[in-house]
This record gives structure tokens, C-alpha cells and sequence, in this order.
């Protein structure tokens, strides 16, 4: 989907899509970049990531984390491209991470 910061930039923000509701599409936020090394910061700000390690869904392959106390309503009709799917087990962890995270 393209980023909300700027519609312009023509770079889409990836997104892992956990559900629907009704006619939009549920996301989370992806990113390459690594929080680990600001977690306290990160935490302070409200901000909570989950890794998950590297896949299909990064053209080069890097490690990526999604951030899980923050949900995306995503228009399928912003969807751009399919990316990949994440492995059953990891989305499991996802999904406790988001309702830790969320209540």
C-alpha cells in the first residue's frame, strides 16, 4: 500500500495482512529496519515490533519485523502486489504479539 506519509514517493509500504473487516483489509505494518537496537525508545513511544525473520516478501531478502500495536485498514483495491506468505507458526506468534499488544 503506499505510504500515509507521502502518497507521491511512489514506494509501498509493505504490509502483512492478518484479517478483514468487512470490506477492508486488516495489515501491520513491515520494515527491514532493525529496532532492536532502539527497543527502549521504540517502547517509550508506543511502538512494539515483532522480528520474523527473512522471506519472499523483501526482494533482497533482509530480516524484517512487524509492528504489532498498530493496525492498517487497507482498501484491496490499494493492494499493489502479493508478496508472500508467512509461515504458519510465525503468524501464530504474530497473532499473540498483536493481542498482547491490543487486549
Amino acid at each position: 500500500m503506499p505510504y500515509e506519509e507521502d502518497h507521491s514517493r511512489g514506494k509501498d509500504r509493505p504490509v502483512l495482512l492478518v484479517g478483514r473487516d468487512g470490506a477492508w483489509l486488516l495489515g501491520l505494518q513491515l520494515t527491514s529496519q532493525d529496532h532492536d537496537r532502539d527497543a527502549e525508545q521504540e517502547r517509550r513511544a508506543g511502538r512494539l515490533w515483532v522480528d520474523i525473520g527473512s522471506g519472499d516478501w523483501d526482494r533482497q531478502g533482509r530480516p524484517s519485523e512487524v509492528r504489532v500495536d498498530r493496525v492498517l485498514r487497507v482498501d484491496p483495491d490499494a493492494v499493489r502486489r502479493e508478496g508472500a506468505v508467512l509461515a504458519s507458526d510465525r503468524f501464530a506468534e504474530v497473532a499473540d504479539a498483536v493481542r498482547r499488544a491490543l487486549g
